[in-house]
């Protein structure tokens, strides 16, 4: 980083920024394309129409679609992709820069980003010299001819063109003069955007400063700056944001931060940031507070599990658990929040555990809506119960439905939905290169006084024990016959008992409207998965009644 001298002036940029309130960036989403290239991640043409559709709900200006000479798929999504009705997003199509030896108007990827009639393309070329003499194996002005060349070839085509110029920090890092004149052979062909990319994403937020900076300065106001941030540092949104910073007026990244290695700059962060600290308009009000349900939707088509911890839009972003912090933020949330929640589509959290403050117990009595006698004596033995079963090894994080029923049975406001009078699991297992098979027999009674004795089979004890009990409860309560079970966890709880340790089973339900977490612990795991087996049913009764 010899070349890259540190920039201690102030930023006068920034100050602009927060003073002005009208700067204006636009989004560059390339979810489709860069985030397709994550580990485990592949969405199929419908998936990206879908996500495209979403994306226009949510503001971005532009939606990199993918690479027409690709692939297929991709070419399929660029034919389709004409007939939604988007009012928001312009859909991008991409590409590289011709093939050294080609003529730019017989090179197949820049005829295949014509064919694709989008108003807009974005092609990369190199600009590190290292890249251009190792990988490409030509010389370094024969890489400025086909910069040149291919941008100037697809202006006679397309609206605008964006040139990503590839790995130009490292570029600029080697070789400063060689990399700017990548970027002002692209500016003469008329590129209208010149994105810097920190592709190897390496690079931290002081050197993005100063090179970002220097940019600006050489091209002054002729020409729009982009940024292109990998996470390989975990400093892509910082990075993104110190480029706005420094000029740059064109964001890409992805949401939730897909892409290859360890991703891209994630939009999910960088444009609540971008408008709830940086005071730089990228989205309408009402479009940021969309920025939680597209992240779940994008993870929902990819097939991924939803980041907790993720800021902003994970279910943890605004959650609190220890009883000072309730405290706090029932007086005023801006004591442990740093923004409304609501502006992002998220909500403030209470959590459960041994942590727990009466301040807590509080909160979840308003958010159930359960009426505590005044006396304090009504919320200690809540909360001795609370820290008594965690110290048993239950945890109410993840299981509210069981503590909503807990806290409502201790306060005389819910009675039990049944009976147990008893129940039988058998695990049969004849030969080794057989499954084993297992049945359940149970006896309950109704509250009418009628006793039903069922017994179901199942692909394992606690399915047949689950099968069995929605068996007998059925006729009386025919609404469960919309509860699925969609997670089962088992957690062997710490000890040195073997395979007599305790276990906590977490069970998650739904109803196609909601969802709701149940727990149960035992040294026997059938007993604990019986305990939020009930405690699963109990509660969608419970919320049937009310």
């Amino acid at each position: 980083m010899s070349n890259i001298e540190s920039n201690n002036e102030p930023n006068t940029m920034s100050n602009s920024v927060l003073n002005s309130g009208g700067a204006v960036v636009e989004i560059y989403d390339t979810t489709l394309r860069d985030g397709t290239q994550a580990e485990d991640i592949s969405l199929s043409v419908e998936d990206k129409l879908l996500i495209t559709e979403k994306l226009d709900d949510f503001g971005v200006h532009y939606v990199e679609g993918g690479w027409p000479s690709s692939n297929p798929k991709d070419a399929e999504y660029f034919a389709r992709v004409k007939k939604l009705k988007l009012r928001k997003t312009t859909v991008v199509a991409f590409g590289s820069t011709q093939k050294f030896g080609h003529k730019a108007e017989k090179d197949p990827n820049l005829r295949a980003i014509v064919s694709a009639e989008t108003s807009v393309a974005t092609i990369f070329g190199k600009t590190w010299d290292f890249h251009v003499i190792e990988a490409l194996k030509i010389s370094l002005d024969d890489n400025l001819g086909i910069i040149f060349d291919s941008i100037e070839f697809l202006k006679k085509h397309v609206k605008r063109v964006f040139f990503d110029a590839e790995h130009f920090y490292q570029g600029y890092a080697n070789n400063p003069q060689y990399a700017q004149s990548c970027l002002k052979a692209a500016f003469e062909a008329g590129a209208d955007c010149l994105v810097l990319c920190d592709t190897n994403g390496g690079f931290i937020p002081r050197d993005i400063r100063a090179v970002t900076s220097a940019v600006k300065e050489k091209f002054a106001d002729s020409v729009t700056l982009g940024i292109h941030a990998h996470n390989d540092s975990d400093c892509a949104v910082a990075n993104s944001l110190e480029a706005v910073l420094s000029g740059a007026t064109q964001v890409q990244g992805t949401i939730n931060g897909l892409g290859e290695r360890c991703g891209n700059a994630n939009l999910c962060s960088i444009v609540p940031n971008l408008q709830l600290k940086l005071g730089v308009r990228c989205l309408g009000d009402d479009e940021l507070k969309l920025v939680r349900e597209v992240s779940r939707y994008v993870n929902e088509l990819a097939n991924l599990s939803h980041a907790k911890r993720q800021s902003y839009v994970g279910d943890s972003a605004f959650a609190h658990k220890a009883g000072m912090h309730v405290s706090a933020v029932r007086k005023h949330p801006e004591t442990y929040e740093h923004v409304n929640p609501e502006l992002v589509g998220n909500s403030q959290r209470i959590l459960i555990s041994d942590l727990a403050g009466k301040s807590n117990i509080h909160r979840k009595a308003e958010e159930f809506g359960i009426h505590l006698l005044d006396d304090k004596s009504e919320v200690q033995k809540i909360l001795d119960r609370l820290k008594d079963l965690e110290s048993q090894g239950y945890q109410f994080e993840g299981a509210e439905a069981s503590f909503e029923l807990m806290m409502k049975r201790m306060t005389g406001q819910y009675s039990e939905a049944f009976e147990l009078l008893g129940f039988r699991v058998i695990v049969e297992k004849q030969e080794r290169c057989h499954d084993a098979k297992s049945e359940a027999t149970i006896r309950i009674r109704l509250p009418n006084g009628q006793v039903e004795h069922t017994a179901s089979d199942g692909n394992g004890p606690v399915n047949a024990l689950d099968n069995a009990l929605r068996k007998a409860l059925l006729s009386y309560y025919p609404a469960l016959k919309s509860v699925k079970l969609h997670d089962y966890k088992v957690r062997v709880l710490s000890g040195g008992k073997g395979t007599a340790t305790g276990v906590r089973v977490l069970i998650e339900s739904g109803d196609g409207r909601a969802r709701w977490g149940t727990v149960g612990v035992s040294e026997n795991v059938i007993e604990a998965s019986w305990q939020a087996l009930v405690d699963s049913i109990e509660y969608k009764l419970l919320k049937k009644r009310t």
